[in-house]
């Protein structure tokens, strides 16, 4: 009788929930069978649904993933889009991979959320776009514009990006992953969520302002344009984004107007402060509206990285990351309500407490602490705000607001 149990089988185990959680921690199938003391081909066989583990397996194999073993019986959502990704299309596959399944995660747990809260409605501009090639230069500035007219931005500098992203209804996650080659990701749930994924190992506030509204670019030009296996389509995919981001954030009629002529770099110091974006990106942006000749961007370029180098500009350092904080504002609000506790949010959500802290921007130890660490943040209640009020981004800086909480 005690052999039978010993040996028996999960009879639900989901195969392709164990090829996710080794993307995510980047193991390969050799690392995991000497963790657990089973063959390659054992390996093999559970991630074909040729055979399943036994409970006592499934048990050591969910200890080494850092996943409830409840977690790889349930069944795998169908929940976004082939991602789009920033880098070379012919690199890092294993690093992409990783986070490719990072962002199924971070689909999911925001859906398990929101079975208790209403997110933002999504409010981002539509254009039916299904070729690269409809997509000219002139559709690029048109959707960057109708995106600063749909959320109010005027023609001026925009507040924060994230939380702009955040209620026009995506959900944003910034995770330091460790492949700070790959600035981020982004996709589209199949409940019709837009999802995005920043990575923050530069840590630098310039450039991931640029990141967002690169992902953002994605999201509104290449919506219905499946990500490509090709690296030559993959690389006009990524131009079109950048010039979308410059366009969002450094919109020509406003931008234009106070740039004074010749361009010198001081000057562009100046402007990189108001506007929140690099000397680097102004200076592309400037060489895209036509402002400075092709002969005049090559000195710029130039004279900036005899001066400064190509990875650091001055301010750098003066201007704080910008943070989501949907996830967390979801967390805290379900925590004060009674729907859930701080120690449990792991176990429910069947993933790790420093993968939940990750993918919140909780402090480390936040979850995985004692009970004793644990505090429940004080929630101050708002009247729901417009979420495509120009205000949002700039005068409540650190809330993200709900229509409705549901219990």
């Amino acid at each position: 009788m005690n052999q039978r149990t010993n040996t028996r089988s999960v009879g639900n185990f989901v195969p392709d929930r164990l090829s996710q959680a080794l993307s995510v921690r980047g193991f390969s199938a050799t690392e995991l069978a000497a963790r657990i003391g089973v063959t390659n081909t054992t390996i093999s066989r559970w991630r074909t649904g040729n055979q399943a583990p036994s409970p006592a397996m499934l048990e050591t194999m969910a200890s080494e993933l850092r996943v409830a073993p409840e977690w790889l019986t349930r069944p795998l959502r169908n929940a976004t889009s082939k991602p789009n990704y920033r880098g070379s299309i012919a690199q890092l596959k294993q690093e992409r991979g990783l986070l490719g399944a990072r962002m199924e995660w971070l689909e999911e747990v925001s859906s398990q959320l929101e079975e208790f809260v209403d997110y933002p409605t999504v409010n981002l501009p539509s254009f039916e776009l299904r070729r690269l090639a409809q997509i000219t230069d002139s559709v690029i500035e048109e959707a960057a514009d109708a995106c600063r007219k749909l959320w109010n931005l005027g023609d001026g500098p925009i507040g924060d990006t994230l939380l702009l992203l955040e209620n026009a209804g995506a959900v944003v996650a910034l995770e330091e992953t460790g492949i700070a080659r790959i600035e981020g990701l982004s996709a589209w749930s199949a409940s019709g969520r837009p999802l995005v994924l920043l990575c923050a190992d530069k840590g630098n506030a310039f450039r991931s302002r640029f990141d967002a509204a690169h992902e953002l670019g994605h999201l509104v030009l290449h919506r219905y344009i499946e990500a490509p296996g090709d690296a030559a389509s993959h690389k006009l995919m990524e131009q079109q984004a950048h010039r979308f981001a410059g366009a969002f954030l450094l919109p020509a009629r406003g931008f234009v107007a106070e740039v004074s002529t010749p361009v010198s770099l001081q000057a562009l110091v100046f402007l990189k402060q108001r506007w929140g974006v690099s000397v680097a990106a102004m200076i592309m942006r400037l060489r895209a509206l036509g402002i400075v000749s092709e002969d005049d961007y090559l000195r710029l370029i130039k004279h900036r990285s005899a001066k400064w180098g190509n990875k650091r500009e001055p301010l750098d350092d003066e201007r704080t990351p910008e943070v989501p904080r949907l996830l967390k504002r979801t967390m805290e609000l379900l925590i004060n309500e009674g729907v859930i506790r701080a120690e449990g949010l792991a176990d429910m959500l069947g993933i790790s407490a420093r993968d939940v802290e990750s993918m919140f921007g909780l402090p480390i130890g936040y979850l995985s602490g004692k009970k004793a660490d644990i505090v429940e943040l004080a929630i101050k209640r708002r009247d729901p705000v417009d979420a495509q009020s120009p205000t949002m981004a700039d005068s409540v800086p650190n809330v993200v607001s709900f229509d409705r909480f549901r219990k």
